[in-house]
């Protein structure tokens, strides 16, 4: 249980559309009365927020994951930050479990848009004062916000589910399932004290991926890929056949953002891959995966992120 010291009013917890699930559960584990938000599509498909609650010089957090519908979830949620600001909430926390658009955070080619860019202006121009992220698909992006961002991880939530699970053996390996993921494949082994295998991939077009070469043992071996999101799962089935065709025994794939797109559920269901271990950053209730899929909560290290934000302590110290 938290003691929170109310030396000012709040804080008080919103849920987004998108992100209800969520803000339901953060609430009860800080013993907090949730606020009500109205939130409805006139018949032109305009979004429409209001506050139900007094939130005047309260220290406020919006919860919404900008997932599919993308759009329509981001206009709710700028809508709902511009709410809050009108209606003198002293300070506005967001908190964006899964943040659309973050792909699209450089220029690789020319003549397109830096999406994760004007997505960042947004919301401080919305009237954003903080923003909380889990899992970024770039760190890099925090510095497109001109308003503090405190980057919470998942890896003590999935690293935790592993081990409560006697998942890890002599036998585990860590996979990156790309160059660009060995940092983080690499902490995860690290973690869980496993050799590390990178998959050399080249990816010819977005949302298609084609395996190289596998650098590492993988034959007998239980192989984890770890991943910030599952989107097609494209790259992520090719991987795993690539690693049962080089000997492994068994796969299992984690990421903290279960996007699952398009064909993904039937892609996974048809795989070799054993079990998808991944976050609610984005709500998996209706989701078809069967046995496959295993979902860990981040309910208790948001709660624990809003505590530190209102009470002014540390958020790094939660991954040191």
């Amino acid at each position: 249980m938290y003691n929170i010291p109310f030396t000012d009013r709040g804080p008080i917890i919103f849920g987004g559309t998108a992100s209800r699930h969520l803000s339901s559960e953060v609430a009860e584990h800080l013993k907090l009365e949730e606020g009500l938000l109205e939130v409805k599509q006139f018949s032109d498909g305009e979004t429409f927020v209001k506050i139900l609650n007094n939130v005047r010089g309260a220290d406020t957090y919006i919860i919404q994951s900008t997932c599919t519908p993308v759009n329509d979830n981001l206009v709710e949620l700028l809508l709902t930050i511009d709410a809050l600001h009108r209606a003198s909430a002293e300070r506005i926390n967001v908190i964006v479990p899964y943040f659309g658009y973050a792909r699209q955070d450089r220029k690789d080619q020319g003549r397109v848009a830096l999406s994760a860019k004007v997505v960042a202006n947004l919301l401080v121009a919305a009237g954003a004062d903080r923003v909380v992220c889990l899992d970024l698909h770039s760190a890099q992006i925090q510095g497109f916000f001109d308003i503090p961002v405190d980057h919470l991880l998942a890896t003590p939530v999935l690293v935790n589910y592993i081990r409560e699970h006697g998942l890890v053996t002599k036998e585990t390996v860590v996979v990156s399932p790309d160059v660009g993921n060995v940092k983080r494949a690499r902490n995860y082994a690290t973690q869980l004290d496993c050799p590390l295998v990178i998959i050399d991939k080249r990816r010819p077009r977005p949302n298609v991926s084609e395996v190289m070469n596998i650098i590492g043992e993988v034959k007998g071996r239980r192989c984890f890929i770890f991943d910030d999101l599952i989107d097609t799962a494209g790259t992520l089935v090719n991987g795993a056949e690539a690693l049962v065709a080089q000997g492994a025994e068994s796969i299992y794939a984690c990421a903290s953002h279960a996007v699952l797109s398009g064909q993904a559920c039937e892609r996974l269901l048809n795989s070799p891959i054993e079990k998808v271990i991944v976050t609610n950053s984005i709500d998996q209730s209706q989701i078809g995966l069967d046995h496959k899929l295993s979902v860990v909560t981040i309910a208790p290290l948001l709660a624990e992120a809003i505590h530190r934000i209102h009470c002014r302590l540390s958020i790094s110290e939660l991954f040191d």
